[in-house]
This record gives structure tokens, sequence and C-alpha cells, in this order.
């Protein structure tokens, strides 16, 4: 068995901290097995290098190694990407594919950010945990799969399984064993040295003197917060190599590099937070949308009854609650202005269902509020599909019964219009 020395000088992992030691030691521990391994931790912390420890020194190692960003798959085509497809399984599947999976069998797949997996694949992955089982997308053949699984997250697992959006289940099938990198705030003394291989790296590669830190800049270094992990420092690292003609660098030139310096807080974690603003505008949408309809609907029952009663007075003294309602935000003088403006029909008429006619006021009295109304021979009807076939029947004879002609004028298309004529029997 390799020393975590040895390992760490075999992969360039830089560092003494005692956190990332155990992790490694944990790494060669579990290689010789086939246990499944979930890696933790924040993004840009390395979690990388410990599934390739893993396959190296297992008996898989000279299988093939294959790393999957699951977050980088599109929700669409990632069953296609892990298990493969055969061809007509959906549009665009002109050939049989392997998946990852298949391709894969006898070595190791390492399924990076796997908390991003829609639910529908993590029910396929774990069948594959639990049997060795898969199932191409379009094909009923069961297929068998010797892989070992190494998978990495940054998301907060409990969390994800708490809102519904991880299995439980899968969860403890990959987490057989956990391993997690400490972030670099919490390795302190590796800041440094992680630093100086970078720069000299770098100086290499730009063919460039190595740039160096006053002792105000080192200590500013192990202050900062590095939110990004090794992968913020790295980038620092290399902005100043290229930039910087010093190559003496001060702390202003590297506070100048850092864009959370200054916020160095212990950060406040959000344990529990709302779904998307989407999710939340949509929702708020939907009970608008409920609200109105209801209103509307008592705005309705109140007009009715003003017209079918005649009596301002006992219709208000009855659906005072319904009224409050409706102008619950108007004070009271607002409301009867209201009423004075709404162009109800003479409430001292008694209403035909089948016609309302016009009463005329001869005496235009000073008192009354209704200088006349209009005479309806008919309810006009406000049924959309009598509308629709209205619409469709003038248009076709506007066009001699040119379908497309009459489709483009009503913005429909020629097949839609073409049901439509089937449907109504023109």
């Amino acid at each position: 068995m390799e020393s975590v020395q040895a390992i760490k000088q075999r992969f360039e992992i830089i560092g003494n901290d005692p956190k990332l030691n155990r992790a490694i030691e944990k790494a060669i521990q579990v290689a010789p097995t086939d246990i499944s391994v979930l890696v933790t931790g924040e993004s840009g912390v390395g979690k990388e290098s410990i599934p390739k420890i893993i396959h190296s020194l297992s008996h898989r190692k000279h299988g093939k190694y294959i790393a999957v960003n699951c977050g980088a798959i599109p929700e669409g085509t990632i069953d296609s990407e892990l298990f493969g497809h055969e061809k007509g399984a959906f549009t665009g599947a002109t050939n049989t594919r392997e998946g990852y999976f298949e391709v894969a069998d006898g070595g190791t797949i390492f399924l990076d950010e796997v908390g991003e997996l829609p639910l529908t694949t993590q029910v396929r992955l774990l069948r594959v945990l639990e049997n060795g089982e898969f199932i191409k997308v379009g094909s009923s053949k069961v297929q068998k799969t010797n892989v070992r699984i190494v998978a990495a997250t940054n998301v907060n697992m409990f969390e994800a399984i708490k809102k519904e959006k991880f299995r439980e289940d899968l969860y403890y099938r990959l987490s057989t064993v956990e391993i997690n990198i400490p972030p670099l705030r919490e390795r302190k003394e590796d800041i440094h040295l992680l630093f100086r291989k970078f720069a000299s790296d770098f100086a290499v590669k730009y063919k460039m003197p190595t740039i160096k830190l006053t002792e105000d800049a080192s200590e500013l270094l192990l202050k900062n917060r590095w939110n990004g992990n090794i992968r913020q420092l790295r980038n620092v690292a290399e902005q100043i190599s290229v930039l910087e003609q010093n190559r003496t660098i001060s702390v202003d030139t590297l506070a100048s590099y850092l864009p959370d310096h200054g916020n160095n807080l212990p950060a406040v974690v959000q344990t529990s937070r709302a779904e998307s603003d989407f999710g939340n505008e949509r929702e708020i949408l939907y009970k608008v949308l409920f609200d109105m309809k209801n209103d509307l609907n008592d705005l309705k029952k109140l007009t009715l009854e003003l017209m079918n009663n005649g009596n301002m007075g006992d219709v208000q003294k009855k659906n005072e609650g319904l009224i409050q309602k409706i102008y619950g935000r108007q004070s009271e003088a607002e409301y009867e202005d209201a009423l004075e403006e709404t162009d109800f029909l003479p409430l001292n008429d008694k209403i035909d269902n089948d016609k309302i006619v016009n009463i005329p006021d001869v005496s235009q009295t000073a008192n009354d509020k209704y200088h006349f109304a209009e005479e309806i021979e008919e309810e006009e009807t406000l049924s959309l599909h009598d509308k629709e076939l209205e619409l469709i029947k003038k248009s076709l004879e506007r066009h001699n019964g040119k379908r497309k002609l009459a489709a483009a004028e009503l913005g429909i298309s020629e097949r839609t219009l073409y049901r439509k004529i089937k449907q109504f029997d023109l």
C-alpha cells in the first residue's frame, strides 16, 4: 500500500493539513474494494483527485476511467449519455449509442455534481448500484455492467433529500464511504505553499520571473476567505503573474486581485431557502388569477341581485359582507360613488329574461339618476364555441373556401383550421 506522501507526489497534491491527509488515507484504504464512495466538499477544493486515486489503486486500474459532469448535461439527454439509446428512441437518434455504463464496463465512473441528477435518472442509477442492471433509452432489454461508481457533490445532501430533490435511498447507496475534502480557509498552512507552487508553474509557463509576496501580502493571503478555494487561488496567482511587471507583490497589489477582500466575516449558511424565483412568481400569479375570478363571480352575483331585486337599500343590507369584500379597500363614500357611476338599468323596472325594454324618462327630473336605457331585442350570446364558428365561417366565405388564406387571416395553422372544419362539420 502506497503512503500518503507518495500519493500526494504522484497526483501533485500540495498540502500537509491533517484533514486533507485523512481524506487521502481513506481513499487509499477503500481503493482495493468495490465500495461506492461519495466525495463531498465545496466547489474548487479538488474533489476530482480522490476518484483518480481510488481508480489507480484498485484492481480496475487497467479498465476505463470516465469522469461525467452531471450538472453540465441537459436533463433531456442525460439518460442517453449514461445508459445509451436505441436507434429511433427519440428525435435525432439516428444510430444506436453506447452509454458510459456500457463503455466503462470493468472500470470506474466518476459522477461529478451527482446532486444535480434528475429524479428519473436517480431511479436508473439506483438500479445499477443495486444489481448492476440498466436499460437503454428506447429498449426493453436489460443489460448488465460491472462498474465501480465514485460520486462527488458540493450540495448539502440532507437539504436536497428534505426538499425531495434527491432520493434518500440513493444517497445511502452512494455514500457507503464518505470522504470530505476541507475548504481552503480551514487549511491555513497550505495556502502559501499552494500559491508558491502556482507562481512557480506560471513563471515557467509564461517564461518570466517568479512573483514573490511581501510579508504583509503573505498575511493577507492567509486572512482571505477564499470562497472559490484552490481554483480561486490558482486564478489569482495566474493573473498576478501575467499582469504585474513588478515581481515583488505588495499587500495593496494583492488586495486589488481579491474580490472578497474586506468581507472576511464568517459566512452565514442559509439552511432553508425558498424555491426558485420563477416558482414563487408563478404561484403568486396563480393566486392573483384565482382571486380575480372569485371577485368577478361575486360582482356578477351582486349585479344580478340588484337587477332582479330593484331595491338598492335591501340589496346593500343583505349583501353587506360581499360588498365589503369587493370594495374592502374603499371608503364608504367612494363605494357610494362607485354605485352611482355604475350603468345599471333603472332599478324600478322589472327584468324580462327574453327582452329588456327601456321606460323612457319624460319628466327629466333632477332626482332621476338615469337618462335612458337602450332597447335590447335579444341577449347577445357569449359562447366561445359560437364565436369561433362564426369567425371561421366568415373567413372561409371571404376567401371562397381557400383554407390557406383563411388560416393566415385567423392566425392559426392550416392543419388546425382543417381540424376545426371537421369538428364543426362545415
